[in-house]
């Protein structure tokens, strides 16, 4: 097995953790035999290549990244002492905690990702939001089904205490979205990882009623044929999953109308 494929096995965020690591070994054996600038471009290049082996070109970006950006921090305030910065990391590790990267990094659904969606899937009248983050995807679903009943679970304590204040119309819990049952949903829509859409898939099978539907953004179920999809320029796909069987029933009734900032 090729090095690069080694790191792309591994667990997120292993992958940015080692490219990181790559870069300042590199910096510290070169800058003593080399001037700074070519120590730096290796440095740089070291973490860049550590980083390809991510499943996918927004991992590589920040693996790739890592290296640059705290050289440039760490040179800009070279003064402070090195248990500031392990200071200013607290606050990230409190509000998206390593188990929650290890689903998906925080990256918000774009408001308009979702467009067109409606018109695949019909009026669904509840939908969970699995990973909810700060509620980016639960805004973006109540733009489509402003009369939906809406929930979102999102790991991290802080992310869901805000999420629920900025959705006030959503039931927003804190826990784990793969021990929190997905049952009743006639929706759910995942915003994730490539690594876990199998697991994704395998939960809705299982839970969901017939009929149900299972969204992603930008990540497909491998080995599944999707019922639809959406794409275009300047956005991300959207694939679209039905679990087989007969429609859930349309007689659920919907909690009103609300808004998410």
């Amino acid at each position: 097995m090729r090095p690069l494929d080694r790191i792309a096995g591994l667990r997120w965020p292993a992958p940015a953790l080692l490219a990181w690591a790559a870069g300042w070994l590199v910096w510290y054996a070169a800058a003593p035999l080399a001037a700074p600038v070519p120590a730096w471009i290796a440095a740089t290049a070291a973490g860049i290549v550590t980083g390809w082996g991510c499943a996918d070109t927004r991992r590589r970006a920040i693996a790739g990244a890592g290296f640059p950006l705290s050289s440039w921090v760490l040179g800009a305030a070279a003064h402070l002492p090195p248990w500031v910065w392990l200071l200013a990391a607290l606050p990230l590790f409190a509000a998206y905690p390593l188990r929650a990267w290890r689903d998906a990094p925080f990256f918000p659904t774009p408001a308009a990702a979702l467009a067109g969606l409606d018109a695949i899937v019909g009026r669904p009248r509840r939908i969970l939001d699995a990973g909810c983050g700060l509620g980016h995807g639960l805004a973006a679903l109540r733009r489509l089904w402003p009369e939906a009943e809406l929930a979102g679970i999102e790991w991290s304590a802080p992310l869901a205490w805000l999420a629920a204040r900025r959705c006030r119309g959503a039931r927003i819990e804190r826990g784990d979205m793969w021990q929190r049952p997905w049952s009743g949903q006639d929706l759910v829509y995942l915003f994730q990882r490539p690594e876990s859409m199998a697991r994704a898939w395998a939960k809705a099978d299982r839970e969901l009623d017939p009929g149900a539907w299972l969204v992603s953004l930008e990540f497909e179920v491998p080995g599944r044929t999707a019922s639809a999809r959406l794409e275009g320029p300047g956005r991300r796909p959207v694939w679209i999953y039905r679990k087989a069987g007969a429609s859930p029933q349309a007689s659920r009734r919907s909690t009103g109308a609300y808004g998410c900032r």
